[in-house]
């Protein structure tokens, strides 16, 4: 697997206080994820964000997705009747 999308992400505690962000913006992350789970258009994104290129947003679903894969929240767990 190509880990290029990290050499995107910065986890720097001078820079947005340590939360991972888009390297060498003040871009979050999180604010990308947020903008692509309410539906916001890649486009929409861009130009809101002059300083993102389309593959930081790729950069910020890879790193969501690794951390999804390391991770879980504490949701209710389903049970199956």
């Amino acid at each position: 697997m190509h880990h290029g999308w990290m050499e995107r992400i910065s986890l720097d505690p001078a820079i947005c206080h340590g939360r991972a962000c888009i390297r060498g913006t003040r871009v979050l992350v999180s604010v990308i994820l947020d903008n692509l789970a309410a539906g916001v258009p890649r486009e929409e994104i861009l130009a809101s964000y002059p300083s993102l290129t389309s593959p930081d947003i790729d950069a910020a679903l890879h790193y969501a997705a690794e951390l999804a894969r390391e991770e879980t929240l504490s949701l209710p767990v389903e049970l199956s009747a």
